[in-house]
């Protein structure tokens, strides 16, 4: 699914938006995985959230925080953000730091543990350690993430990982009930799953141990989730 107009180019793993599907909602506890292209100049105005988790990662360019907390930023490369809606928040996101080039990222909303808790906001540079290859947690609210590099989130279940790989390189998937692994940039070989390239996403439910190998320079995002929505 997609959205296209003259200032967004947004695809969307799941139901979002105008797009329904009602076979394809979630997987596991993501229900949003949308990679989206900005141009300069422009980007999402106010508009609210509320009970979800969401984190972004852009992959390209600068994108301008605002929210209704009084939290305000530049999120770029390599700095993981974490906005929990909770009982209300407005904020706006856009490509307006003076740049000539679109941004580029992918932003995924998980629902939290419980509904109603206070907003919050979170961000944490963790560019370094991606650099030292492997799957790295990004974004977790699972206890075995507690002291790593990572954004909290308000679900004890879910873990989101990113990897940058050169070629030949490899990494080996956790045991997950679901997992979604989304193709950044570059292409990989997914154990049991095939090929992928850019923009690409696979769901897998039940593995664990499976190895992706990058060929040639590539980035992915693999959430783990051990539960899914009732």
């Amino acid at each position: 699914m997609r959205t296209r107009i003259d200032w967004l180019d947004s695809k969307h793993s799941f139901s979002f938006g105008g797009h329904y599907d009602a076979a394809n909602t979630h997987h596991g506890l993501l229900l949003v995985n949308n990679d989206d292209v900005v141009a300069p100049g422009t980007g999402f105005e106010t508009h609210p959230h509320r009970d979800m988790e969401i984190v972004t990662w852009v992959l390209r360019g600068e994108l301008v925080h605002q929210d209704s907390e009084g939290h305000n930023g530049v999120i770029y490369p390599g700095l993981a953000q974490r906005m929990s809606a909770g009982t209300g928040i407005l904020h706006s996101e856009k490509n307006d730091t003076g740049v000539t080039d679109p941004v580029h990222f992918v932003q995924m909303w998980v629902v939290p543990d419980e509904q109603g808790i206070a907003p919050g906001y979170e961000q944490l540079e963790i560019g370094d350690e991606l650099l030292r290859g492997g799957l790295v947690p990004v974004a977790s609210g699972m206890a075995k993430h507690d002291g790593a590099a990572a954004i909290r989130i308000r679900n004890k279940y879910a873990a989101l990982h990113a990897a940058r790989l050169s070629s030949g390189d490899s990494v080996e998937l956790p045991d997950a009930q679901y997992q979604h692994l989304f193709v950044a940039r570059g292409q990989v070989t997914v154990e049991g799953a095939g090929a992928l390239e850019t923009g690409d996403a696979v769901r897998l439910t039940g593995v664990g141990g499976n190895r992706v190998e990058a060929d040639g320079d590539a980035e992915i995002l693999l959430w783990e989730m051990h539960a899914t929505l009732s």
